[in-house]
């Protein structure tokens, strides 16, 4: 079984940062895919930014040039650093993590975190 628990949301201006973590435990393939997702409210959830084992990045247009992804392979970590946050940005950040096995697809969930940006 594999868990994902995320820290780091909370009440930010716009303008300022927040740092978001999530953590994986359990039996993790070492070649994965880890990402982070976001859905505000009444909207479908999105793909934020995403990272291979390997560091190959990918982030949604609305997010370049603000947010960086990163991990630690040895720590089954990944993070997320948002800058300049926007009102827009406001959602709850859900980490994901996935990966090709025997017999199909693994992917897990995070329980969420919300992300608050207002003044």
């Amino acid at each position: 079984q594999v868990q994902l628990v995320e820290s780091g949301g909370g009440l930010v201006q716009p303008g300022g940062s927040l740092r978001l973590s999530c953590a994986a435990s359990g039996t993790i393939y070492s070649t994965n895919s880890m990402a982070w997702y976001r859905q505000a409210p009444g909207k479908e959830r999105e793909l934020v930014a995403s990272i291979t084992t390997n560091g190959l990045t990918n982030y949604v247009a609305s997010v370049k040039g603000r947010f960086t992804i990163s991990r630690d392979n040895a720590k089954n970590t990944v993070d997320l650093q948002m800058n300049s946050l926007k009102p827009e940005d406001t959602a709850v950040y859900y980490c994901h993590v996935k990966w090709l096995q025997i017999g199909g697809r693994a992917a897990y969930w995070g329980q969420g975190t919300q992300v608050t940006v207002s003044s």
